[in-house]
């Protein structure tokens, strides 16, 4: 199995009524993949770090293969949540694919 792990932060310019707002939509887009995406395993969302945080939302997800992860890429229920939820809302993506 594979781990996606991908750490978002938003970009400034949103208040912080905008940014929860986001931060919703992008969880709510994401988990509803598990299902419609062939070879996710578990995805979760997490919104709510502390303060400590230096990153917004957390992207904890677990695919069957390194070929299910190549394909949830550019599968066409990903893009559409990842153009339409995530890009235009993030300033910096940062993200680590492991074995497990």
């Amino acid at each position: 199995m594979v781990k996606h792990v991908i750490l978002w932060t938003l970009k400034d310019e949103l208040s912080a009524e905008e940014k929860e707002s986001v931060k919703k939509g992008i969880k709510e887009g994401l988990e509803a993949l598990k299902g419609k995406v062939p070879g996710i395993v578990e995805i979760k969302v997490n919104i709510n770090g502390l303060a400590s945080s230096n990153a917004d939302l957390m992207l904890d997800s677990t695919f069957e293969s390194e070929e299910a992860l190549k394909g949830y890429a550019t599968h066409p229920e990903h893009v559409a949540v990842a153009d339409g939820k995530v890009r235009p809302y993030t300033k910096i993506r940062s993200c680590l694919d492991f074995e497990v």
